[in-house]
């Protein structure tokens, strides 16, 4: 989460409101559903412990009044050097042994890192930005997808499946259910802000990860 302090909008021209930028997580604040289609004015955060975690979490950055430009980034899973899902992931990948969790059939929302940080930074230098934006990539990939072009990206096999089972008992309940049920977001306010997506495809940002 980064902000600005907050001041008085009153004897401010609009180009100098303060700001203030707060990241939750969008993979768990909309429902999972491997039909629907999910995009900034969507319901959600009311499902399970997660969504009402992330609900929380906006609510606590939420500032009184209208005296701030606030807004709030939904991130999807992030794809960057050096750890983070795809830290978990590489090593049975790169050994031929990765595949898709589960029926691989869950939509899996993605974005890179410098995407995530590019939405962040644009948030707070666009002063025509406010309210919520997805933080994911504009192509959508469903989990079996992604090992498929995991694996391609690395020259390797990913066909061996992890039964849901498998996920459960190493994660818990509660974690394992982010893994196994996903749900189809797209960043269309994001996108009609004017933000231009550095990696908007999956493949690329999954080269230039394992690069």
């Amino acid at each position: 989460t980064s902000s600005l302090l907050p001041g008085c909008r009153a004897a401010m021209p609009p180009s100098t409101w303060p700001e203030r930028t707060s990241s939750t997580l969008s993979e768990a604040y909309y429902q999972p559903s491997l039909t629907a289609e999910y995009d900034e004015d969507s319901p959600g955060g009311d499902f399970d412990f997660f969504s009402n975690l992330v609900t929380k979490w906006e609510a606590a950055a939420r500032l009184p009044g209208d005296s701030t430009r606030q807004v709030v980034v939904r991130s999807g899973v992030v794809l960057g050097r050096g750890g983070g899902a795809i830290g978990h992931m590489l090593l049975p990948f790169r050994l031929g042994l990765g595949g898709p969790i589960g029926s691989g059939q869950q939509f899996f929302p993605w974005i890179h890192i410098k995407d995530l940080a590019g939405i962040l930074t644009h948030a707070l230098e666009a002063n025509h930005v406010h309210g919520v934006l997805n933080g994911v990539a504009p192509s959508s990939a469903t989990n079996a997808e992604f090992a498929q072009t995991l694996g391609a990206a690395l020259g390797r096999p990913a066909f061996i499946p992890l039964p849901s089972t498998v996920v459960q008992a190493v994660f818990g309940r509660e974690r394992a259910i982010m893994l196994l049920e996903g749900q189809k977001v797209t960043p269309r306010r994001t996108l009609a802000t004017g933000y231009q997506y550095s990696f908007p495809e999956l493949g690329a940002a999954l080269k230039e990860v394992i690069a």
